[in-house]
């Protein structure tokens, strides 16, 4: 097996992570949607399953206790394990655990990496990302008010959040809080570790998105900081150093989801394009019809692309590009696809693909929120067009490398 992407090795590896799910998730996705208790033990044999055959936390490296190999082969692995919502939590690479656990690697004391990182690494507890409030938009992370107040040895957080996700049965979570008011806008804000049994700490419920409120790693949680205090050090970074860990979290992340994303789209392709040689209309099968046929080329073309900015933007990011543009990019570009992708499916299958009698109406219902979470396509436009300029206004142009 060879690939101008991808040396042998992490192939290899691609391979055995296709045969688990085939042999291990997809025959009980039915079972995990129930989310019930359950599916919660499955989850768990499932996990110590995965563990067990080396294929655990491929998004961090083995110093942080994980197997990753790098951003273009954590990329290459998503192809397969994106392709089920239910693998990244199998895996224990799922969003937000994945990204909290890079800025720990990469911003944590040893205090914090033992108490925080090596349990979340090690599968024992999950965490939330504390960032999104519902009363500024979560587009312009200078107007967020939560406020930590240092007082002698310990942070006194207070505030009200929402979009936490995964913050039901969490250990702890990451907040975004104001902490320099008085400074310039992107040195207001600094991360503030929280577990979440701390007093002051609440649960106000899990928001339901398009009607599915889920439970545990699944949720939207709103949450609410009432006189939290934490110790000094549970800071990330440095005092004012928020904006710039965020990003640092935020960039990777947005390519993680675009990962997953590749095996969605690359699913419901695949089932797109065998419903249509089986089912039969108007006297042919769907696969004769001229529309069907626009459909799948014009998603096997995007998904190619996609596929290819993909691998392109995390081979920087593993050389030490910061990759912003490419990966604002690359965050609007997939998203409209996946969705597209997904869509095109469901109309294939017809009022079918609108039922749980594929996985195509779970993935539809998540994909819509691809478009705004980790910022919203507008943002990311904007944000890519404007430093596109700022290197042709001091004469350095634009090189497509």
């Amino acid at each position: 097996m060879t690939s101008p992407l991808f040396p042998p090795e992490v192939l290899a590896l691609r391979e055995r992570y296709r045969a688990f799910m085939a042999e291990h998730v997809y025959p009980v996705e039915a079972a995990l949607d129930r989310e019930d208790a359950a599916a919660d033990a499955l989850v768990e044999e499932l996990r110590a399953r995965a563990r067990a055959e080396g294929l655990w936390a491929p998004h961090v490296p083995p110093e942080a206790g994980g197997t990753g190999r790098g951003f273009l082969a954590y990329a290459c692995l998503n192809e397969e394990i994106g392709r089920s919502v239910w693998a990244q939590l199998v895996f224990n690479c799922q969003a937000p655990d994945a990204g909290n656990a890079e800025i720990l690697h990469l911003h944590g004391t040893d205090t914090q990496r033992d108490r925080f990182l090596a349990p979340l690494v090690a599968g024992d507890l999950r965490s939330f990302f504390s960032m999104t409030e519902p009363e500024v938009a979560g587009s312009d992370p200078t107007t967020l008010q939560t406020r930590a107040v240092l007082d002698g040895d310990e942070w006194v957080i207070d505030g009200h959040k929402w979009f936490s996700s995964g913050a039901e049965g969490a250990g702890f979570g990451i907040v975004f809080a104001v902490t320099d008011p008085d400074a310039e806008p992107h040195r207001r804000g600094t991360m503030i570790l929280v577990p979440a049994d701390t007093p002051g700490f609440e649960i106000v419920r899990a928001v339901p998105v398009l009607g599915h409120a889920g439970r545990g790693w699944a949720t939207h949680c709103e949450v609410r900081y009432t006189g939290v205090r934490v110790p000094a050090g549970y800071a990330l970074g440095e005092r004012g150093d928020a904006f710039r860990i965020a990003q640092q979290r935020l960039g990777p992340g947005r390519i993680h989801h675009v990962m997953r994303w590749l095996g969605q789209m690359q699913r419901a392709f695949e089932l797109m394009c065998s419903y249509a040689l089986e089912r039969e209309a108007f006297g042919g099968p769907l696969a004769e019809k001229q529309a069907v046929q626009t459909w799948i080329a014009d998603s096997a073309a995007e998904i190619q692309a996609c596929r290819l900015l993909t691998m392109d933007a995390a081979r920087k990011i593993d050389v030490g590009s910061e990759a912003r543009v490419e990966i604002s990019l690359l965050k609007v570009y997939a998203a409209r696809v996946l969705n597209e992708v997904i869509d095109r499916a469901v109309q294939v299958h017809g009022a079918r693909g609108l039922t749980d009698e594929t996985p195509l109406a779970r993935m539809a219902l998540m994909a819509r929120g691809g478009r705004i979470y980790d910022g919203p396509d507008e943002v990311h436009r904007v944000a890519a067009a404007r430093r596109i300029l700022k290197s042709f206004a001091v004469g350095d142009g634009w090189r497509f490398e």
